[in-house]
């Protein structure tokens, strides 16, 4: 697929996915015992029916991760990585587990550069050389044997009966099919997996049967991650590897390790804030665009009104300058987190937002905090008062599109969120520079922010979203929505949303954005562009003795699920 073709067909695909303006807005789903939210309907009731046999959050997460990989393979994969936050009940242990994918053993920091030294973003996006080393089963492995309650047995029967027996397609899958065919039919294993003989998708309402994937699936049950990362799986994916003429291999596979981390903490007017450290960038912009946002009374004027926009973009600018400088794999470069989420380093950077006027991006430099396309996201919540919020990817819809023959998986093409060149943008516009360069076994940096936020100890808020860059923005205004405006999770998830990433020099809005703010801002000096959508918050709100779920109505077929 080529890198033009791409893009118009990601323009049209986000189009379809936002259908705000003809349908009816639900209202969140209301339980007293647990709920599950995620983009899929089978993976939520699979999900919720652990919870009802008495099983936890965490054992119903992964039950909820699996499964999306069979029914939601546009993103919800074996093949590709992610982050968890959990938040333990008992102890009050609040718990980030880091499954990104790695960087082969054999990437090197200029394997992306054409004889010119410039980026080849066909052979970044769209090649088996674009394949990073997968930590999905790793992850949920990890957080289920440490956290968890259930067999892993019990975590993957769902996903291996839907796999095996087969699920009806809906509208949603057969649409994205369609939309990503030229990327997936290029597979011969992807064709066919998803389309019939004549290359087309399957019709809404037919069985998607996946049994390659379901044997693979079966040896997981069976062996845990040795399952994957050792024996028929991995052969078969390093055998497919060499004769394609990838870089993973049987010592990637097999060394490959999540990691156990300390979430990154902040607090905002009394709420404290949990979410993903690096390689995510997600917790950390998050928390230092609260802190920045904490020096203005945003409540004090109309949601989505002129003056809170225009601070909240200011803002935002301000900490994805930094990000492109200070962010990386920490296990390689030395992340300054402490820095970038102090209040004393975010009250000075207040000190150069003009509530008047923009600023433009070009005056706009990472600061000194030193003293001196896809992805899904699920969040669930239990009767014993444990939360845990999951995004994960495979980076575009569907990957690279390249499945490994015999095994039903997609492979990721995350070696793009790499910086491949210091100072050129990756495929979601973002700016990187050397603490993000390619490196043997490195994690590339990501903006998945899942997040949960506690009051008083306890779960207030379960929330993340897929869209890229634009994912600390969308998780962003679920929390001030909530906060701050006092909306409850429905009105705050459906409210218009609006994003600023310092470069390009632009505040993207969504057409729903009021047109008086729009003109303001341009006013201002913003340049404004609407766009159709942004991001797909899944959350969980609890109040009072209840649970309420809602999922995100810009994309359809997700489903919000409780007891």
């Amino acid at each position: 697929m080529n890198s033009k073709y791409f893009y118009l067909s990601l323009i049209l695909f986000l189009i379809f996915l936002n259908p705000l303006e003809s349908k009816e807005i639900p209202q969140a789903v209301k339980s007293q015992k647990g709920m599950v939210v995620s983009a899929e309907k089978y993976a939520t009731l699979a999900g919720v029916e652990v919870l009802k046999e008495g099983g936890n959050a965490v054992d119903a997460a992964v039950t909820v991760g699996f499964t999306l990989a069979v029914t939601f393979p546009r993103a919800g994969n074996i093949g590709g990585g992610g982050f968890m936050i959990i938040h333990m009940n008992e102890g009050n242990k609040n718990i980030a587990v880091d499954y990104r994918e790695k960087a082969p053993k054999a990437a090197t920091r200029d394997m992306f550069l054409d004889k010119d030294g410039n980026v080849d973003n066909d052979k970044a996006r769209n090649s088996i050389l674009s394949v990073g080393v997968p930590g999905t089963v790793a992850g949920l492995v990890l957080a289920l044997e440490n956290y968890g309650t259930i067999s892993l047995k019990r975590a993957l029967k769902p996903a291996i009966e839907l796999a095996k027996n087969g699920f009806p397609v809906t509208p949603e899958l057969m649409d994205s099919l369609l939309y990503f065919e030229k990327g997936l039919l290029k597979s011969k294993e992807s064709k066919k997996v998803f389309f019939s003989s004549n290359g087309k998708p399957p019709p809404v309402g037919d069985l998607l049967v996946q049994k390659d994937l379901a044997r693979a699936l079966k040896q997981i049950s069976k062996k845990g991650r040795n399952g994957f990362y050792k024996g028929k799986v991995a052969k078969k994916i390093t055998r497919f590897m060499k004769k394609e003429g990838g870089l993973i291999t049987k010592e990637d596979l097999s060394s490959y390790e999540a990691v156990i981390r300390e979430p990154v903490t902040g607090n905002y007017r009394g709420f404290d804030i949990v979410s993903m450290p690096p390689p995510s960038s997600g917790g950390v912009h998050l928390i230092q665009i609260l802190n920045i946002l904490e020096n203005f009374d945003l409540y004090k004027y109309p949601q989505n009104s002129p003056q809170p926009v225009h601070i909240m973009a200011e803002t935002m600018k301000l900490a994805y300058a930094d990000r492109s400088k200070y962010l990386g794999d920490p296990d390689f470069v030395k992340v300054p987190v402490d820095e970038l989420t102090s209040k004393k380093y975010s009250k000075k950077l207040s000190k150069n937002i003009n509530k008047q006027k923009t600023t433009p991006s070009i005056e706009v430099s990472p600061g000194n905090p030193y003293e001196s396309f896809d992805t899904t996201h699920f969040s669930v919540i239990d009767k014993y008062g444990n939360a845990v919020s999951n995004t994960y990817t495979l980076n575009f819809p569907y990957g690279t599109g390249i499945s490994v023959p015999g095994t039903g998986i997609l492979l990721n093409n995350e070696m793009d969120d790499f910086s491949a060149k210091p100072g050129t943008p990756n495929a979601y516009g973002l700016i990187g520079n050397e603490y993000n360069a390619i490196e043997p076994e490195k994690r590339m940096l990501s903006s998945m922010t899942p997040t949960i936020v506690l009051k008083d100890g306890n779960p207030f808020l379960v929330t993340g979203s897929p869209g890229g860059s634009r994912i600390i923005t969308t998780v962003l205004q679920i929390i001030t929505n909530t906060i701050d405006y006092k909306m409850d999770i429905a009105e705050a998830t459906t409210s218009p949303r609006f994003h600023n990433q310092w470069l390009p020099d632009m505040v993207f809005v969504e057409k729903e954005i009021p047109t008086g703010t729009k003109e303001k801002l341009t006013k201002m000096g913003h340049s404004v562009k609407e766009t159709k959508s942004l991001g797909s918050a899944h959350s969980i709100t609890k109040v009072g003795n209840y649970y309420y779920g809602f999922s995100d109505p810009r994309r359809a077929g997700s489903l919000a699920a409780g007891f």
